[in-house]
């Protein structure tokens, strides 16, 4: 009797949860969080009827550095919030065996010792197979920029505006940084040459 009441109260919570959290686009499987991250296919699909630049987290199942910066840095309210509106965030496991087609082309997993790397992944990365990397497309799927290494929520937020608000078209980074206002400090004022 305790077995059903129990799946009787997680059965109308759980609906009451969708409905007060209005859950509209599904989650990329294994990554929660306030981050609407897609595949790349999707967000290629999404790009058809509105351009956006397209940000590109290449992770590894086993690579701890990913993890926390799943945790401390994409979990973050403020850069959550421009990789939402300012691109399609995309989760591409370097390893993953599935094809992606693109641009006429089939990028593969390509495998070797007791792993593999797919091709989509070497492509992105220049064949530096680093991780955690982060890689930036523009509206026309060209490289702006990849960016090696464990990011911290304060520094790579400064990155992601510069880069989703154009600002890499005005100005030089080192300029940038002179102007750019930060939600993180108690002033919010540019951070100089920090």
């Amino acid at each position: 009797m305790k077995k059903y009441l129990l799946l009787a109260f997680l059965a109308v919570n759980s609906g009451v949860w969708a409905q007060e959290h209005k859950v509209t686009e599904p989650v990329l499987a294994g990554h929660d969080g306030p981050v609407k991250w897609m595949s790349f296919e999707q967000a290629v699909e999404k790009s058809k009827t509105e351009k956006r630049k397209i940000f590109i987290d290449v992770y590894t199942d086993w690579c701890g550095w990913c993890k926390v910066m799943d945790k401390n840095t994409f979990s973050e309210g403020q850069v959550a919030k421009i990789l939402n509106e300012k691109f399609y965030p995309v989760k591409l496991d370097a390893e993953q065996t599935a094809d992606i087609q693109f641009q006429g082309t089939t990028f593969k997993f390509v495998p070797y010792g007791n792993k593999g790397t797919h091709q989509l992944a070497m492509a992105l990365l220049n064949n530096q197979m680093s991780y955690p990397t982060v890689v930036f497309l523009d509206e026309d799927f060209r490289m702006i920029q990849p960016l090696a290494g464990y990011q911290k929520a304060e520094e790579f937020h400064k990155i992601i505006q510069y880069i989703g608000e154009d600002h890499y078209k005005k100005m030089k980074w080192t300029e940038w940084q002179g102007v750019y206002k930060s939600p993180y400090s108690p002033s919010g004022s540019g951070t100089g040459g920090n």
